[in-house]
């Protein structure tokens, strides 16, 4: 999570734009936006907030948030790509993003792409209305799969905050697999996750948010995202806690590293059963 104090100690006399986003797409962990709206309001620098993963999930309200700028994309709550939304506070004023004709108040020039932006606003209207009971029923599977990870398989842990994060977001890291390998397995039994965000999924590196985080690499390259949405269901969380703890046996067995602290862990155990006998 980002420490506005941090921000405030960022801003000097050069900055005019602070930008932060208000979920993570990766850990999932909400931003206190409210708070850092105002360290750069109290500044006079302008604030822009990338809500893409927040507008339609949770409730997303600028007046609120104190930001000046704030962007959504209609794919993600469930309307067509290639089209989105910037909110700019009134009395605002911006340059150009491209230059041609007079279109969107000389903001942007180009032909607007009507049946996106007709089909933009029908999602946020439909996603408007049931937005308060499908946060609910994500939170209850996101946190019962959470829940049945750690349970059930050992050296993991939960990456994002355990509470103000996205309902539909579950990232974890699990020790001594590689995450590639687990996604591989999970694919072959039908089921979909990442390794960390869509814009990187070309690239085997470790996810750089988790080493922002001070995960080391070890950690970074056992870690798996699962996101869950409008059609996910009891069912699948509960095959996914069936299938995902085999996978990661299997995977472990031919771990030389996890076998080395397997034989610890047994001679940790065999100390412990001397000093009691």
């Amino acid at each position: 999570m980002v420490d506005p104090d941090d921000v405030k100690r960022a801003i000097t006399r050069k900055t005019i734009l602070v930008s932060v986003m208000h979920a993570n797409n990766e850990v999932g962990t909400i931003e206190p936006i409210t708070e850092i709206s105002r360290i750069a309001r109290e500044a006079g620098v302008y604030f822009h907030t990338d809500a893409v993963q927040t507008v339609g999930h949770i409730p997303v309200n600028v007046d609120e948030l104190g930001v000046d700028l704030l962007s959504i994309s209609a794919h993600k709550l469930y309307g067509p790509k290639g089209v989105g939304a910037l909110y700019i506070r009134k009395g605002i004023r911006l340059t150009s993003l491209m230059h041609g004709g007079e279109q969107e108040r000389r903001r942007r020039a180009g032909t607007e792409n009507v049946p996106g932006i007709v089909g933009f606003g029908k999602a946020a209207e439909l996603v408007r209305q049931e937005i308060d009971e499908e946060a609910k029923r994500l939170t209850k599977l996101r946190d019962q799969l959470i829940q049945g990870i750690l349970d059930r398989i050992d050296h993991t842990r939960l990456n994002g905050h355990p509470v103000k994060r996205l309902p539909g977001n579950v990232n974890v890291s699990i020790g001594f697999v590689e995450g590639e390998s687990v996604l591989l397995n999970l694919d072959l039994e039908g089921i979909l996750a990442s390794t960390g965000s869509a814009c990187s999924s070309s690239s085997l590196e470790p996810s750089h948010v988790l080493l922002a985080m001070g995960l080391p690499h070890e950690q970074a390259h056992g870690s798996l995202r699962f996101t869950l949405g409008k059609w996910t269901t009891v069912e699948e969380i509960n095959r996914v806690l069936e299938v995902l703890p085999r996978i990661v046996t299997k995977l472990r067995a031919i771990s030389p590293s996890f076998k080395i602290v397997n034989a610890k862990d047994k001679r940790k155990e065999n100390v412990r059963h001397l000093e009691t006998v």
